[in-house]
Formats: C-alpha cells, sequence, structure tokens
C-alpha cells in the first residue's frame, strides 16, 4: 500500500493513467475511493492520476487535532514535492474545492489548471448548506442506523433521478462501506469548512479556472459556484442543469470531457 509521510502523517496516494499529472482533491468524508472507478478510467485516458486519502481517512494515517482548510492545501502541496511532481493540473470537489482554492493561492507556481467542482469560498455572499439538510444528515448519523445514515447522505447528494436509478444506490454502498470516516474526523473536517473563506482572495489566482456545479445540488447551492466563477478571473462557468452535488458520479463522461477540454484550451492560451 503507497504511502507517503506528509506534514506528520502517512498519506495514502495512487498514481494511474498517462500524460500530465491531474491531482485529485476529494471531499469531506471522502476518500480515493469516492471518485468512482467509471470516472477515474476516463480521466486515466488523459492524465496520470494523482489520487490520495486526506489525513485521517480512507487508507491514511491522523487524528482528529484540529486542522484547517490551508493545512489540508499544506498536505496536497507536500505530497506533490514527495512524489517529485512540480506542477500539476488540479480538480478539487465540495471540501476538495476549498483545499484546491488554498493550494492555488500558497503555491501558485504549482498548478497548470483548476476545476473547482461543487463548492464554495465562503464569506458573506456565499450560501451554505440548509438546516434542513444539516439537520436531517446529523440525525441519521448520530442514529447509530448505517443504512440509514448512508442512504441519507445518498439522498442528498445526488438528484432525485439518479438516487431512483437501478443499481445506483448499491454501486455509492459498495464504496462507502469500504474505510468509513470516524465520527470525530468528520467533525473536525466540518471545522475546518465552516472556517474557510477565501472569498476576499480568489482575485489572485491566475491558473486557468473552470467551475463545475450541479443545479440541483442540495449539498452547497449552484449559487455558490455562480458566486467563485465570478470572483476568479476569466474562470469558465459549466451549470449542470438537474444534477446533484457529486456530479461525477452522476454525469462521468461529461465530466470527464469538460476537464480534459479545459486543460487543451488552456494550452493554447
Amino acid at each position: 500500500m503507497p504511502t507517503l509521510p506528509v506534514n506528520g502523517h502517512e498519506l495514502y496516494y495512487e498514481r494511474r493513467g498517462e500524460g500530465e499529472p491531474l491531482l485529485l482533491i476529494q471531499g469531506l468524508s471522502g476518500h480515493s475511493l469516492h471518485w468512482g472507478e467509471e470516472f477515474l478510467g476516463l480521466l486515466e485516458r488523459d492524465f496520470e492520476l494523482v489520487l490520495y486519502d486526506h489525513r485521517g481517512v480512507g487508507r491514511s494515517t491522523g487524528d482528529e487535532t484540529p486542522f484547517s482548510i490551508a493545512d489540508l492545501a499544506a498536505d496536497a502541496a507536500e505530497l506533490l514535492e514527495g512524489l517529485k511532481i512540480e506542477r500539476a493540473h488540479v480538480l478539487g470537489i465540495s471540501m476538495g474545492g476549498m483545499i484546491a482554492q488554498e493550494l492555488a493561492l500558497s503555491c501558485p507556481e504549482r498548478v497548470l489548471t483548476l476545476t473547482l467542482g461543487c463548492t464554495y469560498s465562503g464569506g458573506s455572499r456565499s450560501t451554505f448548506t440548509e438546516d434542513r439538510v444539516i439537520n436531517d444528515l446529523a440525525m441519521a448519523i448520530m442514529s447509530g442506523d448505517v443504512d440509514r445514515r448512508l442512504r441519507a447522505g445518498w439522498g442528498f447528494n445526488v438528484s432525485p433521478g439518479h438516487a431512483a436509478g437501478e443499481g445506483n444506490y448499491e454501486r455509492f454502498v459498495a464504496v462507502a462501506e469500504q474505510h468509513p470516516v470516524t465520527l470525530p474526523m468528520v467533525m473536525a473536517q466540518v471545522q475546518a469548512v465552516m472556517e474557510h473563506d477565501t472569498s476576499e482572495r480568489l482575485a489572485e489566482i491566475a491558473a486557468p479556472t473552470l467551475v463545475v456545479h450541479g443545479t440541483a445540488d442540495q449539498m452547497l447551492s449552484s449559487a455558490n459556484g455562480e458566486l467563485v466563477a465570478e470572483l476568479i478571473p476569466g474562470a469558465r462557468l459549466e451549470l449542470l442543469h438537474g444534477i446533484g452535488h457529486m456530479f461525477f458520479w452522476e454525469l462521468p463522461e461529461r465530466s470527464a470531457a469538460l476537464i480534459a477540454e479545459h486543460v487543451s484550451a488552456a494550452r493554447t492560451q
């Protein structure tokens, strides 16, 4: 199992595919398996994928000592350093998109292009998750009923149409049941997300940026994607109508194509 010492933790990572490196940064409670094999298989046709598990998540070590989104961005930068990757395209979704923002701000020389999916910038103009969603998820988690927790997470992370599709929930469960994240670690990540605010600094991002957001996202409203694209100079916004938070699960082919097109367009600029 490949791991690398990063800022006092052992981070699990994978490298697969051929081409320029693409660093994939997962969201809250997500690990490398949560990208989905179909999406990864499409991406590796064009890129060498670098995917990893955050500290204390999946197959990486770590504890619940408080950390910030900037700390997680420092982990990503240190991972690239340890793997001797000078520059990479970067894809971050949800919390991973927040980490990617910080990485592009703190280490701009490492970021070839930036793709931000289903994420937000923080600050007074952002729209946080509705109380109804937070309360329902919290009740499901605190119930101790694993099936209730999984079904709640599934229902809020994808669109109703995808949630009802034959076999879709079973594929999600097959991943979610592997390497479950502890509740204290989830809460530590939530605290980091609550404190995240790059809204006054996003204008400093120089990397060519694509922002992708589903209009049926219940975890983070697509208004956040619109705001992020507004705040980053020259950013392109792609709204996926009727699609939920995990857009790359619902539309893997479209999602992979958007990233490949974004990188190709950046090469000609």
